[in-house]
């Protein structure tokens, strides 16, 4: 069963970690993202697998969130702008986002499953 009080602690972290990021662009981002899943990891405990699964989630939910906005922006936007043919192409960019999102939650999985573990 998910522990989602661990994993929106651990996006929250990310949150945070991501605004205050900005002063070391590249750097502070990574940290973020490996911070916040570790701290999902650790919240939720169990083991390598569930503090994994909780590191993946609390790394995908912001990326999830904003996948979603570019979604229904860039459909609302495109179909305003092109018609049929900018709403497919709305629709597909976020798509594209949102499983970028997903691509960059593995890093956070992985510190999550240390977490799980050292807890």
């Amino acid at each position: 069963m998910t522990n989602w009080r661990a994993v929106v602690i651990g996006f929250l972290v990310e949150l945070v970690l991501g605004l205050i990021g900005f002063a070391v662009p590249v750097l502070g981002h990574a940290a973020a993202g490996l911070l916040g899943g570790f701290v999902a990891g650790y919240l939720a405990g169990g083991g390598l697998g569930r503090g994994a699964w909780h590191g993946l989630l609390a790394g995908a939910l912001g990326g999830i969130l904003l996948g979603i906005v570019v979604l229904l922006g860039g459909t609302v936007i495109g179909g305003i702008a092109a018609g049929p043919v900018g709403l497919l192409g709305g629709l597909g960019l976020g798509v594209i986002a949102i499983l970028v999102a997903l691509l960059t939650a593995i890093p956070s999985a992985i510190t999550g499953a240390l977490g799980g573990a050292v807890a």
